[in-house]
C-alpha cells in the first residue's frame, strides 16, 4: 500500500475522531495562543490530521491523492512522506507567529501540506491540465501563479476564517523543496518553461 493511501487513511481516522470528540478536535488543531509551551509544538503537525466538517476532508484528500499518487512515485516514498509532513509544519509556522497573541484564532486542516505536494508536482510537469474544480481546464502553471495571487491577496484580509497564509507557505516550500532535491536545481523546469507542451489542448 502506497504511503499516500497510508497517509489518507490515517487522516480520515484521525479526522472522524475528531468529529465525534470535539475535545479531541481541540486538542490536535492549531491554536497559536496556548503554543507557547514546548509541549504544544506538537500542534504544527497534528493541526494537518483534523478537518473541521466532511466536504473540507473530502476536498484535502482527493486532491492529496490525485498530486501524491504520481508524485510519490517520481521521488520516493521517504522523501515524499518527509515533504507532506514538513509541509504541514512549515506552512503552519507563519501562521502561528501571525495569530500567537489572538486567543479568538484557531485552524485545522492538511492544506498547507496538500499545498506543497500539488505545487511539487507543477514544478515536475508545469504545463501538464489541471481542471480548477474538477472542471475547468488550464496549465498546471497558470494555475499555481493565480493560486498564489489568491492566496497571499486573502491573508491580508483581516477577519479570515480560511488558512491562507498556510496556502501561500505551503505551496512556496512545496516548490523550493523540489528545487533542492532536484539534481538539475531548477534548470529542468526552466527547460520546461521554456518549452511549452500542450499538447491536451488539441
Amino acid at each position: 500500500m502506497s504511503a499516500t493511501i497510508i497517509l489518507i487513511i490515517i487522516t480520515c481516522v484521525v479526522s472522524f475522531l475528531a468529529f465525534q470528540n470535539r475535545q479531541l478536535q481541540s486538542r490536535l488543531m492549531l491554536y497559536p495562543v496556548v503554543m507557547r509551551s514546548p509541549k504544544e509544538a506538537y500542534r504544527l503537525i497534528s493541526a494537518g490530521f483534523v478537518h473541521m466538517d466532511m466536504v473540507h476532508l473530502a476536498f484535502n484528500m482527493i486532491s492529496f491523492y490525485f498530486f501524491g499518487r504520481f508524485l510519490e512515485v517520481v521521488i520516493g516514498t521517504e522523501m515524499f512522506v518527509m515533504l507532506y509532513l514538513s509541509g504541514i509544519l512549515v506552512a503552519n509556522l507563519p501562521t502561528y507567529y501571525k495569530q500567537m497573541n489572538n486567543p479568538n484564532y484557531a485552524a485545522l486542516g492538511a492544506s498547507g501540506g496538500v499545498a506543497a505536494i500539488i505545487f511539487a508536482t507543477i514544478y515536475l510537469t508545469p504545463w501538464q491540465e489541471i481542471r480548477l474544480f474538477f472542471a475547468i481546464p488550464m496549465p498546471a502553471l497558470v494555475f499555481a501563479v493565480a493560486y498564489l495571487i489568491y492566496s497571499y491577496v486573502m491573508s491580508k484580509k483581516p477577519e479570515q476564517h480560511i488558512g491562507h497564509d498556510a496556502h501561500f507557505w505551503g505551496s512556496v516550500y512545496g516548490f523550493l523543496f523540489m528545487i533542492v532535491i532536484d539534481q538539475s536545481h531548477g534548470a529542468s523546469f526552466l527547460h520546461q518553461l521554456m518549452n511549452p507542451k500542450l499538447s491536451w489542448l488539441n
